[in-house]
């Protein structure tokens, strides 16, 4: 690392509405570790309900952190044992590194790990910084035709392809996806991907819904203007992406008999379950915990072309503007995703 800066930029939440940029040491990448550099970091939600609440459920800042997880950059350096990526690799990160060893780990299901280390998610630091370093495992290789802007979002990507994978979405489907905020469109892509005849998307952002039928739903539902329950729509798997209660119990009651419903938003503690329309019609219902095993295939998916991840790119921050990158969307509603750029 002699050719290396040996401080870098880091954007640190200090507290409660509190981040500033600070001079941190660039990191020691471990035996089986690269060191990247950060090019582009999508935000998220859960980077904002930290910025303004200070924690998520059990996990609480209680210390300064590094917020960030959707990551892309190139490998600068590695450690002593990593052989898999040279200098010059352009990587997208996945950012939560599983034991290995637990019994999650061992069926496949390392996103159920319980002592996976993820980042920005304290006391874990993320990449709203110069550099980090990843065992070199969960950096994955991207094609020089991919951007840096869409390698990061191959985590939110994958967030929608884990949902499709749970809710068996196969060829000839019928979907409906309530919410078309971020995920929602990433689910709705990787649902026609899937080869879905139908997606139905459900909001009330004329532009998002817009957005929707731009990159692949085949219908885009004002429920303002017209109600689920006065669509017509009956699906056979629904993707649940809005997080809201009300939303998620209307959208429950449209699924046909047999059919998934997959929980993929995060808002309340608890939503109402219409268990009648349930137990009735034998409705599969099940949750989703970020991801396991998705980055090849999404990666395929954007390279190909089959999901477009620069058209989601709404808006571009460098490191010095990170608090305004994470309330964004309370004071623009025509923003759907934006990016962090350490480098600029």
């Amino acid at each position: 690392m002699t050719d290396l800066p040996r401080t870098m930029r880091a954007s640190v939440l200090r507290g409660v509405g509190d981040i500033a940029v600070e001079e941190r040491p660039v990191p020691e990448p471990g035996p089986r570790e690269v060191l990247v550099r950060v090019h582009a970091v999508g935000t998220c939600g859960s980077d904002t309900h930290y910025y303004e609440h200070g924690r998520i459920g059990d996990f609480v800042v209680r210390e300064p952190l590094v917020l960030g997880h959707e990551a892309s950059g190139v490998v600068v350096a590695r450690g002593s044992h990593a052989t898999r990526h040279a200098p010059g690799q352009r990587v997208s990160l996945e950012p939560g590194v599983p034991c290995s060893t637990c019994e999650q780990c061992r069926r496949g299901r390392y996103n159920l790990c319980p002592d996976v280390r993820f980042f920005a998610t304290p006391p874990v630091d993320g990449a709203f910084c110069e550099y980090v370093a990843l065992d070199e495992d969960f950096a994955h290789p991207v094609p020089d035709s991919l951007s840096m802007e869409a390698a990061a979002l191959v985590e939110p990507l994958s967030v929608g392809l884990w949902a499709c994978r749970r809710g068996h979405v196969a060829p000839g489907a019928r979907v409906l996806v309530t919410g078309a905020g971020p995920v929602g469109l990433m689910a709705v892509q990787c649902a026609r991907a899937f080869g879905a005849s139908e997606v139905v998307v459900t909001d009330v952002r004329p532009h998002r819904l817009a957005l929707a039928a731009e990159v692949g739903a085949t219908c885009a539902l004002d429920v303002r203007e017209t109600p689920l329950a006065n669509s017509g729509v009956e699906p056979d798997v629904l993707l649940e992406c809005s997080g809201v209660g009300p939303v998620a119990a209307d959208g429950i009651r449209r699924v046909r008999r047999a059919g998934r419903v997959v929980l993929v938003g995060m808002g309340g503690a608890e939503i109402p379950l219409p268990l009648a329309h349930v137990q009735n019609r034998e409705i599969e219902l099940t949750g989703t915990f970020r991801y396991a095993n998705t980055w090849p295939t999404a990666i395929g998916l954007a390279a190909s072309g089959r999901v477009a991840l620069d058209r989601l790119v709404s808006h571009r921050f460098g490191l010095d503007d990170v608090a305004a990158a994470l309330t964004l969307a309370a004071r623009d509603e025509t923003a759907v995703k934006a990016v962090v750029l350490p480098q600029e």
